[in-house]
């Protein structure tokens, strides 16, 4: 928000709008899209952040008048004083600052901190963008992450394309968006946001000085759009504002930068193994699909029913069809080929003449009437799947396609044509992408998965087998005779259901659902609604009976006693610890038991199993939960390769590392050997999705990162020697002794530790969390104050707001500092150092996981973290629980420098240190105001006066931009 000039590449933006009519532009000192040469390569970066800055501190200064701007601007640079100079007296002038602050400032000051945030992450990313095309023109396209890349460590591997071919046959990587509330931005928020990210890219054009000067005064007027946009939802989000929300991103993104990647990756292939050029990947079925559990994730959120579930796919399906019917009708207008210039296919021709277009205008342009006939029978399709508003009214009626396949076939007669006729040119500008999003999307756009939890499933259960008379009281059998009931009820061609018999509500809703979901299946096809997940999956029995609810609702086919296709794949989801560890041995149960294996194999022996993070470290910690994690994959490996069924993992992970979050790339790379195996799904969260997916060409970037990661950690040979084996069982025994201290470590705080729920509830801003409209399920999955009823989610989150992050280290400190202080000798602790650092250095699992430790511990901060602590009344409580915190995180942060070597945070990632350390100083004055803010308005509750809606507001406001300057906290 300063005013000061900036003086490099933006020294023409800097000084656009003061500069007198005809002077003279200067010259940018940095190239477009890459550094000059000797110059910071961080450069650009902090010019947009500078002209930002200031653009907003004119906004502010214009809207709120000299007062305020001199207010923020003093805060702002008290603030940063305090931060880089470790000014005490900086540091008691803004306490005194922000205390001073009235109500109305008070706001004032938190909205321009929050959009400096969300501003700062804007000029990020386009600098990420940046520097990427740089190495791009610098023709180094093979960078990590990247598929040619991948490719290329492939083929020095001596895998072969006909391998990487196969292999891609048979792949699915699927990323599932969750509607999860940790997403604080409104939509319009971000669409503001997206406008301005445009403009600040744009500016990396060689513009002239008047379009430069119109460039900088949309971003003004963005900026201020921004300012006097509500930037807090006064209502509760509805499943459906989730499903508007994540539907914004296909618009944004997927829709055409998934069918380019595509496009990208066959001719990656084709240049890295030019030996089978010819061989091209245009044929393989769609290896990278989207997924969703918006509108049908019902696991705690008695908001999503079998309308919700409806109104998703109606929504999809609508979205999907706007697509097509926008590129059909642009196609029309480019296609404008005359049979009096160059012929066209027999098969062309026929097509064109069963079009409803009789113009004699286009009697010559076969193309054109083609397209008028497929998109008749697009708007025929669209219709009849409850599509309205179509904008365009078509020319003539038409018969709807009886599925996708039908649609590719007719396009696919285009592109024949027009490469057998001098037109391959014109099939890469948007055929080509039109057909192949139609493979990929179909008419669902992404797969819909439906979960639910285990104890729902036996509720309903209970109740069909008492009211057919089968079984007074079905919840109370034993494992054993739950089973043997189960099974005998999957071998009887009868139902248990009868439409003359009163259930209970809950049963009629979950029927209702899976009825629902075949209905569904039938209309959109079979890949709308594929995966049914269990949550809380503790016994064979619960997979048992979601086998049964889908034979009383017709998804499950007998003929006899004999089970003959299941249409919704069983999935369990294991997430404690306690559940991670009976995994195996209870997916054993499920792949012995006869009639299941005759259905996985009409599944093509694929069998899913989902693998919680965010439950598993709320339960055990970090450290433990990473490796039960590790350590069921493992076992299930061996488990799925003795039986014979390929495994495919889905992986829970959230935004935030304690939640599994962190980079995907190396978080996929680091899975044990033979997990990944050309199937993996894994779920994208709450501000992630927007991270990740609301810039189009970052977008792109993170779905080529799952590609790129899949097909290294599927194929790259892994060595199988004795002395490589010998030394990972080493790693391995270091890594369950540690796990276990961490767990001691962790559990006991957490858990054991009385007093530990009050602290937590009044250190951190669960509370005020839990009012925000940021999602449309509860906080917590019962009405307590019991951590283990919170959901993982707000746990996550209320420590990233309190600047502790605690979820994604506390533990380790202890287990490594016990371990080397038992050694007994300083020979045997040099050797068990040692160990740690080749664990660092050779393992990727532990490589991965010290990184993500690493990155989070640069974004905690105990003295900020103090002001929170504050906030406990009792004294004694507060100095005991904040004492051990801050005592574990120095003995964390000791030991990861020890094992890594390296005293500063994140010395393999200088930029995003430079990030951190930048931002943090407009943080700070958020966190401030965010405690100062809570104490008002708990002091209020105390006193049992009407909460000021002012000071409501100004908590939600810094829960907003603290969430905005951290970006992965959910």
């Amino acid at each position: 928000m300063a005013t000061t000039n900036p003086t490099t590449r933006s020294a023409r933006s800097a000084s656009s709008n003061s500069r007198p009519a005809g002077a003279k532009t200067a010259k940018p000192a940095i190239a477009p899209g890459k550094p000059a040469r000797g110059t910071d390569k961080d450069a650009p970066l902090k010019e947009d952040i500078r002209l930002l800055g200031r653009l907003l501190g004119e906004v502010v200064r214009e809207q709120e008048g000299d007062d305020v701007f001199e207010v923020v601007e003093t805060i702002r640079q008290t603030a940063v004083r305090f931060r880089r100079e470790s000014d005490a007296k900086a540091g008691a002038e803004l306490d005194k600052l922000l205390k001073k602050l009235t109500r109305d400032q008070t706001n004032s000051v938190v909205r321009a901190f929050s959009y400096f945030s969300h501003l700062a992450n804007i000029a990020e990313d386009q600098h990420h963008n940046r520097r990427r095309r740089a190495h791009l023109l610098a023709g180094s396209e093979a960078q990590p992450g990247s598929v040619a890349y991948a490719l290329s460590r492939l083929d020095d591997a001596g895998v072969s394309g006909a391998q990487v071919r196969s292999f891609l046959k048979e792949a699915l990587v699927s990323p599932v968006l969750t509607a999860h509330p940790t997403e604080v931005q409104r939509k319009s928020i971000l669409d503001a946001e997206r406008e301005i990210a445009r403009l600040v890219a744009e500016r990396d054009l060689p513009l002239p000085p008047r379009e430069l000067r119109h460039n900088t005064e949309l971003l003004r007027a963005r900026i201020a759009t921004l300012w006097q946009t509500r930037m807090l939802r006064y209502t509760k989000l509805t499943v459906a504002d989730e499903i508007e929300n994540a539907l914004s991103y296909y618009r944004i993104t997927f829709l055409r930068e998934l069918p380019a990647l595509y496009d990208d990756i066959e001719a990656e292939i084709d240049s890295q193994f030019p030996s089978r050029a010819k061989a091209r990947v245009a044929e393989l079925p769609p290896y990278l699909q989207m997924g969703s559990w918006i509108g049908g994730d019902r696991d705690g959120n008695p908001n999503v029913n079998a309308a919700t579930m409806q109104h998703a796919l109606k929504r999809q399906s609508t979205t999907i069809f706007d697509y097509y019917l926008d590129e059909v009708h642009t196609l029309g207008a480019e296609l404008s080929i005359s049979t009096l210039m160059v012929d066209a296919s027999p098969e062309l021709l026929a097509l064109a003449d069963t079009s409803p277009d009789h113009s004699e205008h286009r009697a010559d342009e076969p193309y054109r009437r083609a397209l008028i006939g497929i998109y008749a029978r697009l708007a025929a399709t669209a219709r009849s799947l409850g599509v309205v508003n179509i904008l365009r009214q078509e020319i003539g009626s038409a018969s709807p396609y009886a599925n996708p396949a039908d649609c590719v076939a007719e396009l696919d007669v285009l592109v024949t044509s027009l490469q057998a006729h001098h037109g391959a040119a014109l099939v890469k500008p948007r055929l080509a992408g039109l057909k192949r999003a139609v493979e990929i999307f179909g008419f669902h756009l992404a797969t819909l998965d439906m979960r639910q939890s285990s104890d729902v499933h036996e509720r309903v259960l209970a109740d069909l087998f008492a009211k057919a008379q089968v079984e007074a009281d079905y919840a109370a059998l034993s494992e054993e005779r739950k089973i043997a009931l189960l099974l005998g009820e999957l071998s009887r061609p009868r139902l248990l259901y009868s439409p003359y018999v009163q259930y209970a509500d809950e049963t009629d809703s979950e029927l209702t659902i899976l009825r629902a979901a075949r209905e569904i299946r039938r209309r959109y096809g079979e890949r709308a609604i594929r995966n049914y997940i269990i949550s809380h999956t503790e016994t064979l029995s619960d997979l048992l009976e979601v086998l049964l609810l889908q034979k009383e609702t017709g998804l499950l086919h007998i003929e006899g006693n004999q089970l003959q296709a299941l249409e919704l794949m069983v999935i369990p989801l294991f997430e404690t610890i306690p559940d991670l560890r009976c995994a195996a041995e209870i997916m054993r149960g499920w792949l012995t038991q006869p009639q299941v294996k005759g259905l996985i194999a009409k599944h093509g022996k694929l069998q899913e199993v989902m693998l919680g993070y965010s439950d598993s470290n709320k339960d055990g910690g970090f450290l433990t939960s990473n490796w039960e994690l590790y350590k069921a994959e493992n076992q299930l490996v061996e488990l799925f390769n003795e039986a014979g069924v390929k495994l495919r993992l889905f992986h829970g992970r959230g935004g935030t590392v304690g939640r599994g979050g962190g980079p995907s790339y190396q978080a996929i790379l680091a899975q044990p050997p033979g997990t990944v195996n050309g199937q993996i799904r894994l779920t994208e969260q709450g501000e992630i999705i927007a991270s990740k997916f609301s810039n189009p060409e970052i977008g792109r970037r993170n779905l080529e990162l799952l590609v790129a990661a899949t097909l290294e950690a599927s194929l790259m040979p892994t060595n199988t020697d004795s002395k490589e084996a010998r030394k990972l069982a080493e790693f391995e025994r270091v890594m369950e002794e540690l796990s276990e201290r961490a767990y001691q470590a962790y559990r006991n705080l957490v858990y054991e530790t009385p007093g530990f729920t009050d602290y937590f509830f009044a250190a951190t801003p669960i509370a005020e969390i839990a009012q925000l409209n940021i999602g449309s399920r509860p906080a917590s999955r019962k009405a307590s104050q019991r951590i283990e009823d919170l959901r993982a989610i707000p746990w996550g989150f209320s420590w990233g707001q309190c600047r502790l992050l605690l979820p994604g280290w506390y533990g380790f400190g202890s287990a490594v500092s016990g371990w080397l202080g038992e050694a007994g000798n300083a020979k045997e602790t040099s050797r068990r150092l040692a160990t740690l650092r080749a664990m660092c250095k050779e393992w990727p699992f532990f490589a991965a996981l010290l990184s993500n430790m690493d990155m989070v511990l640069s974004k905690t901060d105990l003295a900020v973290a103090s002001r929170y602590a504050g906030l406990v009344a009792d004294r004694k409580l507060r100095n005991t629980i904040f004492g051990r915190i801050t005592d574990e995180h120095e003995r964390t942060s000791a030991v990861l420098s020890t094992i890594t070597g390296s005293k500063e945070r994140l010395a393999a990632n200088p930029l995003l240190a430079r990030s951190i350390k930048n931002r943090f100083a407009y943080l700070d004055p958020l966190n401030h105001l965010q405690v100062e803010l809570i104490k008002r308005h708990r002091a209020t509750a105390a006193a049992k006066r009407t909460p000021e809606e002012r000071v409501q507001r100004g908590i939600h406001l810094t829960i907003n931009g603290v969430a905005a300057g951290l970006r992965n906290t959910g």
